[in-house]
């Protein structure tokens, strides 16, 4: 099979999961040589958004943590089935976080705290029957007929007081100026966890952070077929070929800096990954607050093409909005266990369980992760690493008088000392911290109000070896923001492209099972 595809070669743009997923799919079900799968990255290191770095010294980065689904990761799971785990010889990545997760199930004991640094009751969603009125006829909405609205459209201002939306805005990263449409997405794809939605059990952990969990195994599968991983090398345009059809012709790259053309011939396939949640990030540190940057290269190139093709998306709905699309993270390192088991105590959540705690009236929207230990590979027994956010980072703090954006670590550490009332353990608890934040821009740009025309499917109308697999392609059902959505594009680019008749892994119709629905609505009724 393998001389049928001659000399061709398949360029990835991006060394994200999806362009990962894609060469694996390459080798693994079109039997396609690995030496003619070329994976471009412009950083010095793979893994794209599903990063994980830094030492116990110097501090860890997370910018995000991806929470899995076991129910609506279709794709995902069967990818990683196949995949081998490096840790435990004989098992699949996929069997290695089912073990995983099985010891260490994620249990949210206190998913919301007030002002007084209290628990919350969950169980009740908080809703009247304005909300679920609303709930329902978002649901039995089709899309064409919702165009750009935002959620705060379609809900009155009592909708974003529940505790409802306390938890899924927070689970799922949402805000009231978002889309409707990827709100209702989310409603229909997720509505098996609505029920558990309090407790977050439905959510699946990794072993360690995504990059260490399944980056590293997904490129370690790789490097035996010899794909090419070409690191700080940057794609800034395509050319086409004339005429009505998409046909790219050439590459046009920065090698370290230095101005390159990649042709591309006859028979070869070029996989964008077209725009990049986490593209202008930046770190401050204990002492420095992070800088707000503009555009990069993945934005560019796909406002560069675009203007150049129809049906090639609008980026301009996504990237020309950063107030509502920016948030910001901070990972923080101790040297000790102080800070982790004084929220053990205060949570009763078991350490490590990777339970999210809001803290719903805080001015900057903050939550907390504590994953379980260690979260890295080179991680040492004494050191802990804690995650959290805020989806407000213009406001004002609570306990420090500053906008979040503005502050340092430090002053991040102090405003969620006051949210928890720790104070008396303050200085315990500061000795050791070194909180990282990290300023996002673009962060939630996929959820940002859109017509269905602005993202590009993932195989345009009329290409004949262009594809695009990222959180910015159209996939009809399915939920950006997630793992599954890059591995779903990546398999559908791929199968596409290739000529491959294999199936993708359908999404599951839980909208459709009698008993989810029966749950779901007498949850709303809690």
């Amino acid at each position: 099979m393998k001389k049928e595809y001659g000399n061709s070669q398949v360029y990835f743009v991006g060394g994200g999961i999806a362009s990962l997923a894609g060469a694996a799919y390459l080798v693994r079900d079109c039997d396609f040589p690995g030496q003619n799968i070329h994976i471009i990255e412009e950083m010095k290191i793979l893994g794209g958004s599903n990063d994980g770095a830094g030492s116990g010294e110097q501090g860890y980065v997370i910018r995000g943590g991806r929470m899995l689904n076991d129910e609506a990761y279709e794709n995902l799971w069967e990818l990683l089935s196949t995949i081998p785990s490096i840790d435990h010889p004989g098992q699949s990545v996929r069997e290695e976080i089912t073990a995983f997760d099985d010891a260490n199930p994620t249990h949210a004991n206190a998913r919301l705290i007030n002002k007084n640094g209290e628990v919350e009751d969950v169980l009740s969603m908080g809703f009247d029957m304005a909300d679920r009125l609303a709930m329902g006829k978002l649901i039995i909405t089709p899309e064409d007929k919702m165009g750009k609205a935002r959620i705060n459209d379609w809900f009155a201002p009592h909708f974003f007081q529940t505790n409802f939306w306390y938890m899924w805005a927070t689970t799922f990263a949402f805000q009231p100026w978002h889309s409707a449409v990827e709100f209702k997405r989310y409603m229909l794809r997720f509505i098996h966890e609505f029920p558990r939605i309090q407790t977050l059990e439905g959510v699946t952990r990794t072993p360690y952070n995504q990059y260490d969990s399944i980056i590293l195994p997904l490129h370690k599968y790789l490097e035996p077929f010899g794909v090419d991983f070409t690191l700080k090398c940057t794609v800034t345009d395509l050319d086409f070929k004339d005429g009505d059809g998409i046909t790219v012709t050439k590459m046009h790259v920065l090698r370290q800096g230095v101005p390159d053309v990649i042709e591309i011939a006859e028979g070869d396939r070029v996989i964008v990954t077209n725009g990049s949640m986490t593209e202008g990030s930046s770190l401050g540190s204990m002492t420095t607050a992070p800088r707000l940057n503009g555009k990069g290269s993945s934005w560019k190139l796909w406002e560069n093409i675009a203007a150049k093709k129809p049906g090639l998306g609008n980026p301009s709905s996504f990237d020309d909005h950063v107030d509502g699309s920016k948030w910001e993270s901070f990972t923080v390192t101790f040297q000790d266990s102080a800070f982790f088991d004084l929220m053990e105590k205060f949570t009763r959540n078991r350490a490590g369980t990777g339970a999210l705690v809001t803290f719903k009236d805080s001015s900057w929207f903050m939550s907390v992760v504590l994953a379980f230990q260690p979260h890295f590979r080179n991680q040492p027994e004494h050191v802990k690493v804690f995650w959290g956010y805020g989806l407000y980072p213009d406001k004002v703090g609570d306990f420090v008088k500053k906008r979040m954006c503005d502050c340092t670590g430090e002053e991040i550490m102090q405003e969620l000392i006051g949210h928890l009332h720790f104070e008396a353990h303050k200085e315990e608890i500061m000795a050791t911290a070194n909180c990282i934040p990290c300023m996002m821009p673009y962060i939630t740009a996929q959820f940002m109000p859109r017509l269905n025309s602005d993202r590009p499917k993932v195989v345009p109308e009329g290409s004949t070896n262009l594809a695009f697999i990222s959180q910015f392609c159209e996939i009809p059902d399915d939920v950006v923001f997630t793992e599954e959505y890059s591995v779903r594009a990546a398999r559908i680019a791929v199968y596409t492209l290739m000529g491959v008749n294999r199936p993708v892994e359908p999404i599951k119709q839980y909208q459709y099972d009698v008993r989810t629905l029966f749950s779901s609505f007498v949850t709303s009724f809690r």
